[in-house]
């Protein structure tokens, strides 16, 4: 029996696709065709169209609406409300790593968008994620820190988590909320392997009357890829790698973010209390044993480490 890959529950009989899922992306959707494109064709079209679409970045991606009548999804230049990024040519499993860790995320209560996989023609899965930068046919301002501390997509591994945070005291409406939520993400990438949080993956977003980091995207566990030294994108305290519970909690939690050792306690627990639905979720996801296994694995050891 299958499971949905926006879902991840089991279909009936020999669907692709929950009935669930396919209302998440439309109320009136009841089937969604195969996206008409082999993954190789899929990277051929984000080169084709890399000059044209607004978004940017070394992973392939397309610009993509629903066609509710037409029961899949199509290739847009303008107006496409989600972004869809095939298999990669070179890295195994990372629309399947990329979909999972977005999922732990959300379970820990990092704000992530609407997400999912999809099947391509060929019986591949593609990562699809909704815009958050997008309300109708309105833009909603947004900013990533590349851009606010004047890197550019050449520099935006020079800077530091301490510059991250020195945006958000001047930036945010409210600061001490948005060093809670980054300390939260720090904390979750570390666990999760995500060495790749680069300047330009964190985001200051405009939501009515006030300035917030914007929800979270790009969260893959890149360790298990490429077998990283590395633990972090930004270094804490000049640290890249051997991070240990005096780098992330006691300098970067208590001294530089100023949270209380309450606020740290209540967010160790809430990780502590997710462990047991990370495992099943892990269990349920798209990845193949062996990565399962590496990832499992992975959590373990760093939580471990954070707690002695």
């Amino acid at each position: 029996m299958n499971r949905c890959p926006i879902t991840y529950e089991l279909c009936d009989g020999g669907q692709k696709y929950t009935q669930k899922g396919l209302k998440l992306l439309s109320r009136t959707l009841n089937n969604l065709n195969d996206f008409p494109y082999t993954p190789k064709e899929q990277i051929q079209l984000a080169a084709q169209f890399a000059a044209k679409l607004s978004i940017q970045g070394v992973q392939p991606k397309l610009s993509v609406k629903l066609n509710v009548k037409k029961e899949e999804f199509e290739i847009v230049e303008k107006g496409g409300r989600f972004i869809l990024k095939p298999p990669h040519q070179t890295y195994d499993e990372v629309p399947q790593n990329e979909d999972l860790t977005m999922r732990l995320a959300k379970i820990v209560g990092i704000e992530v968008p609407f997400h999912g996989m999809l099947y391509n023609i060929d019986g591949s899965l593609s990562y699809f994620i909704k815009r958050f930068d997008r309300s109708g046919n309105q833009k909603i301002a947004v900013e990533d820190f590349s851009q606010l501390l004047e890197y550019t997509r050449d520099t935006k591994y020079e800077s530091s988590m301490e510059k991250v945070v020195s945006v958000i005291e001047k930036h945010c409406t409210f600061p001490v909320i948005e060093k809670m939520k980054l300390f939260r993400l720090v904390i979750f990438n570390f666990l999760t392997g995500n060495e790749d949080m680069h300047l330009k993956n964190f985001t200051m977003i405009r939501r009515e009357d006030k300035v917030e980091l914007s929800p979270v995207y790009d969260l893959l566990n890149t360790t298990i890829l490429l077998n990283s030294k590395e633990e972090i994108a930004l270094p804490i305290r000049g640290k890249k790698s051997k991070l240990a519970r005096r780098d992330l909690v006691d300098y970067f939690g208590l001294e530089r973010l100023g949270l209380s050792e309450q606020i740290l306690k209540n967010e160790f627990l809430k990780f502590s209390e997710a462990l047991d639905q990370w495992k099943q979720l892990l269990t349920h996801s798209f990845l193949s044993e062996k990565m399962r296994s590496r990832y499992a694995e992975l959590i373990n050891i760093r939580w471990h480490r954070l707690n002695s």
